[in-house]
């Protein structure tokens, strides 16, 4: 008997020291200061591309240095630098066998100041059918990144003025793609185009903790730091700042107090990455370039955490996972908060598809159990986009305690112990 209470002891130990440390690191006022600071007048709503989001980016990279974080570079620098260009539209004329044709029914998405084709430059011609999804097979177009004409249905004549998003991000090696809204298969064609490619800088900050054992192995958390500025023609009570307390203040304070709480741990076996991306109001570049700078392979799971600052429709204590379906990862979550008042629920809102809206959809789409925790009301949030998303409106208790769960709930993933199962991409939306 007095074994048996030894070796009881000795399993609870492990678990007490865990207990004692996320109520040491990951405090309310811990986890207020910093929601503080993102969410004040003094960031002036972390607009992309603003001297705000450039002041927001340092702290967030300060406080990943304080903690003892390593930069994906091994150096102090924290700032994951990259650009996107962006075609500002000068001229176009376009005709097909000989007539003129709309210049609503073309979009160049090119990175070349200046183009001038006929049938003869060497162009690929190819389809979009009646039927096909649009935005999925202009996105493989572009993809493809071949000197391509695409001829779309004009049964698409509806969505055709939405392939223009395509225009927004491109790489400096991006190949020209001209889409012509036309049923006809032309003989002959000539398409001149002017634009003034602009160079547009942005950063995400990222840091790790090296895993011990599994270092190829990596589980993301992650948040958007960017929101949407000033705004001086929707003004609420004389306010023209629109805060993003909870959009996405909040899950980027849960992503830094997690960096905190995992490296006073010190105990991963896998790499943990720790991801701030920025753009995710405009287009969600940060992340879409984040995550191609990884094998899909060996990333495990991602946490993407998204407005937790509001009690879910469930109450408190609580919040839901988008994708649940698609892995195995949030029965495993759940599994680790057996004995606890938290629980999971999955996405309530599937009508919104918030599972590819938000910044996990990229490693998503290549097959990651990458999913967004949230516990926004998408149906009722009265803040949502608005100057009084302040930290007044959150529920910073309920917050505090929604880190902890996201916490101790990933820990059997980081320990190497679970790995949740992939998402089958032949079923991707």
């Amino acid at each position: 008997m007095r074994m048996i209470q030894l070796i009881c002891i000795a399993l609870l130990i492990p678990c007490l020291g865990i207990s004692q440390m996320i109520n040491k690191v990951i405090t309310k006022s811990e986890t207020e200061r910093i929601e503080r600071v993102l969410a004040s007048d003094e960031m002036e709503g972390r607009r992309t591309f603003s001297p705000s989001i450039d002041k927001a980016a340092a702290f967030i990279a300060k406080e990943f240095e304080a903690s003892g974080l390593k930069s994906l570079k091994g150096d102090n620098n924290f700032l994951q630098s990259f650009s996107i260009n962006r075609p500002k539209f000068i001229s176009l004329s376009a005709s097909i066998d000989g007539s003129v044709i709309d210049n609503k029914q073309v979009i160049v998405v090119t990175i070349e100041p200046e183009i001038k084709i006929t049938e003869a430059t060497g162009y690929v011609v190819t389809k979009i059918a009646a039927g096909e999804n649009l935005n999925q097979a202009a996105a493989k177009m572009i993809g493809a990144n071949q000197k391509t004409i695409v001829l779309v249905d004009e049964s698409h004549t509806q969505n055709f003025s939405r392939l223009v998003r395509f225009k927004n991000n491109l790489a400096s090696n991006q190949a020209t793609v001209i889409f012509v809204l036309t049923n006809t298969t032309p003989a002959k064609y000539s398409i001149q185009a002017s634009h003034q490619i602009e160079s547009m800088p942005l950063a995400n900050v990222v840091a790790m903790i090296p895993g011990k054992t599994l270092p190829n192995e990596y589980v993301i958390f992650s948040g958007h730091y960017d929101h949407i500025g000033v705004n001086s023609k929707n003004m609420i009570n004389g306010d023209s700042i629109y805060n993003g307390a909870n959009d996405d203040a909040a899950g980027t304070t849960a992503m830094i107090m997690l960096s905190k709480y995992y490296k006073a741990l010190n105990n991963n076996e896998r790499t943990i990455l720790f991801a701030a991306f920025t753009a995710e109001e405009v287009g969600g570049y940060g992340a879409q370039y984040f995550s191609k700078q990884l094998d899909p392979a060996k990333v495990v799971a991602m946490f993407n955490i998204e407005m937790i600052g509001t009690e879910s429709k469930w109450g408190k204590n609580s919040a839901y996972i988008t994708g649940f379906d698609k892995t195995n990862m949030g029965a495993i979550l759940q599994k680790n908060l057996e004995g606890s008042s938290f629980r999971f629920y999955p996405d309530p809102y599937t009508e919104q598809n918030l599972f590819y809206r938000s910044d996990n959809a990229t490693l998503a789409r290549l097959g990651v159990a990458a999913h967004t925790i949230s516990t926004s009301k998408m149906d009722s949030e009265p803040n949502y986009h608005k100057a009084s998303d302040q930290i007044e409106t959150l529920d910073l208790d309920n917050m505090n305690e929604i880190i902890k769960a996201i916490a101790l709930s990933a820990g059997s993933i980081i320990a190497g112990k679970d790995t949740p199962t992939r998402v089958d991409t032949t079923q991707l939306k």
